[in-house]
């Protein structure tokens, strides 16, 4: 226990700031943007400051804050940190500031932009630290209410629709999951995620389970399956993504598949493989498939678009599902090499942090190309690189960081999950490379058409990056850089806790 309540400050002050523009919502736009930077910029420094006592040795939680809340249902208000936690708390401490700072100068009604995505902000971070599966199905569910309007009243001519889409499938998703972890507690009397997967560890969470009848392990995985698979999405859960991050706001979108889409997998690594070890092994083969599937087919659909908005959200699948990729080889085979299964889990969570930096900084140029022209067709523009170099060289070293190119931060999250995939599943492997290569097809296409050729179009008299949107892109591009040339600054910390899932996997 803490007398420093720092995982709570880091959950709770996004939503402080929320309340206050809420409640002087006649502040001026300056005033506005800087206060909601001042609070969201709070989460990269207590998420520094937790860094700093972080030990990444101790692969048990840490900085554990537990008070009782609900006697009577035994619910507890507890958070706990370990390197998965941390990383995806330096990457909302990263994004959110990055995201308001660029794009709150340029929307309406700044003030009720930045509350709802502050709110927005702290939902997700309790997501990432919260241990009882009470209130962190509270956060789950809240973080759809801002998004839902940020969609939709700040979003683009299809925003009510994709809006309303991107509910009620993650409703329906989490109304499964709701009733899984009901059917959880009434077998083993806790919501705690600590104990659940001791219990499961031991065997007794399984025997519990099945004294509900004999059908109902399977059909619990299943429910809880559902509500992380919409949310990452896994194919063919993915329909809603699309529409709502080519609809949304510049910000909000490089918010959604930045930190937002982390929370569906982060689900799969913190509930269903820890507690439904058996379940997620018999159901591996065939969602390694799925995960294939949304390897390569992402991947095409995103050559086939026409709008850059939706190729970066299709572009979003095709990197997700490596991530996937890597869980369900582990799953699906891990009485293997336990190299392998060391590499592709590594793999997995680098690439989760990878690629928010790189689709945010890809969705933040998509906005830049659409504030100038009012358009962001591929056909609307050519040669914008001799108009606007700056913001072609930032544009490009995000591209190619999505690429996977060495030396950019990319390639070592892709690198670690093929050589553990390749280990373990060689055909899932061999087939994703042809993700592999629609995704430099696309992106090279996308360079080719915008950035190249004569000028033509909206590229005509198209206006550099001003000083903030340098600003805006420069820490990304920063890190980008850093993790592709140092990575052990990020993996250091998950290695030894990656190496104790992999000390507790059974063997076939």
């Amino acid at each position: 226990m803490n007398s420093l309540p720092l995982l709570s400050l880091i959950v709770f002050t996004p939503w402080a700031g929320a309340l206050l523009l809420a409640l002087f919502p006649r502040l001026s736009a300056g005033a506005s943007r800087g206060l909601a930077l001042f609070f969201s910029l709070s989460t990269l420094a207590l998420g520094t400051t937790a860094l700093a006592g972080f030990d990444p040795a101790i692969t048990t939680m840490q900085l554990v804050e537990k008070h009782a809340w609900i006697r009577a249902l035994n619910v507890n208000y507890h958070l706990g940190l370990d390197g998965l936690s941390l990383v995806l708390v330096l990457l909302a401490g990263v994004i959110a500031p990055v995201a308001l700072f660029g794009t709150t100068r340029t929307v309406r009604q700044p003030s009720l932009y930045a509350a709802l995505f502050l709110f927005l902000q702290g939902s997700a971070l309790g997501v990432f630290l919260a241990l009882d599966f009470f209130p962190w199905f509270i956060f789950w569910e809240l973080s759809l209410v801002p998004a839902f309007f940020l969609i939709k009243l700040w979003g683009g001519p299809g925003a009510a629709r994709a809006a309303y889409q991107f509910v009620i499938y993650t409703i329906g998703g989490s109304a499964f999951m709701l009733m899984g972890f009901a059917a959880l507690y009434a077998a083993t009397g806790t919501f705690d995620f600590g104990q659940l997967a001791s219990m499961a560890r031991d065997g007794a969470l399984a025997e519990a389970l099945k004294s509900l009848g004999t059908f109902w392990p399977m059909m619990i995985f299943l429910g809880v399956f559902f509500g992380l698979a919409v949310k990452v999405p896994l194919f063919p859960f993915h329909t809603w993504l699309p529409s709502a991050y080519a609809e949304a706001p510049t910000g909000a979108s490089m918010f959604l598949t930045a930190v937002m889409s982390k929370m569906g997998f982060y689900g799969f690594l913190r509930l269903l493989w820890p507690l439904f070890p058996e379940q997620l092994h018999a159901a591996a083969p065939c969602l390694l498939w799925l995960a294939v599937a949304g390897v390569v087919l992402g991947a095409y659909a995103a050559l086939k678009q026409t709008d850059v908005k939706r190729m970066v959200a299709y572009s979003s699948i095709n990197h997700l599902s490596y991530c996937l990729l890597a869980l369900f080889a582990v799953s699906a085979f891990h009485g293997r090499a336990g190299e392998a299964q060391a590499a592709a889990l590594s793999g997995a969570i680098l690439q989760m942090f990878n690629h928010g930096l790189s689709a945010a900084a890809l969705f933040f140029c998509a906005g830049v190309l659409e504030t100038r022209a009012g358009r962001r067709g591929l056909g609307d523009f050519g040669g914008v690189r001799t108009a606007a170099p700056i913001f072609a060289a930032l544009c490009g070293i995000s591209m190619f960081s999505s690429l996977g190119l060495p030396g950019l931060n990319g390639f070592v999250g892709e690198f670690l999950i093929f050589r553990g995939v390749f280990g373990l599943a060689p055909w899932a492997a061999a087939v994703s490379t042809l993700g592999l290569l629609a995704t430099a097809l696309f992106l090279l296409t996308f360079w080719q058409r915008v950035f190249h050729g004569p000028a033509a179009g909206a590229g005509l008299k198209f206006r550099d990056l001003e000083p903030d949107e340098v600003v805006t892109l420069l820490p990304l591009i920063a890190l980008m850089f850093a993790l592709g040339l140092v990575p052990q600054l990020l993996a250091g910390l998950i290695n030894p806790l990656v190496n104790a899932w992999v000390f507790q996997l059974p063997l076939q």
